[in-house]
């Protein structure tokens, strides 16, 4: 707990953010799957649905209860404490442009760039992270130090 009384997770800018990071952490592994299975036959990629992790990140935040689990009601689903924080994940299918005459439709290309704008989202979140740690420090000092 802080100085208020309060601990940081319960600070809505820290949990938003938390849960932004463990989107994009579990979006990175999942575009990592589809480039490992990219000659793998039949293979269709993957990708996460972040409307609907937007949506139980919104609820969770609006609940009277944020604390409680939400529970994987569908096989899709991917959830667990160090990977998601207790938030589920749908997983998409997300066909690229040309499929090879295996069945595969991985673009190797697409999912480089997905990857490198994943990172760049993530590093953008660990920076507003960052800072508003930084903010939070610097209104609990106390004057003149």
């Amino acid at each position: 707990m802080d100085h208020f009384g309060m601990a940081i997770d319960q600070i809505p800018v820290f949990s938003v953010l938390r849960g932004t990071m463990r989107l994009l952490t579990a979006r990175q592994k999942v575009l990592a799957e589809n480039i490992a299975n990219a000659d793998t036959p039949g293979f269709t990629p993957k990708d996460v649905d972040e409307k609907s992790f937007h949506k139980m990140l919104n609820a969770a935040q609006n609940s009277r209860n944020s604390r409680g689990k939400m529970m994987v009601t569908d096989s899709r689903h991917f959830s667990g404490p160090g990977e998601t924080g207790g938030y589920q994940i749908k997983l998409k299918e997300t066909p690229g442009r040309e499929t090879t005459m295996n069945g595969n439709s991985v673009v190797l290309e697409e999912q480089v760039s997905e990857l490198a704008a994943t990172r760049a989202r993530y590093d953008a979140a660990i920076g507003l992270y960052q800072k508003s740690l930084g903010l939070i420090r610097m209104a609990i000092k106390a004057p003149g130090r």
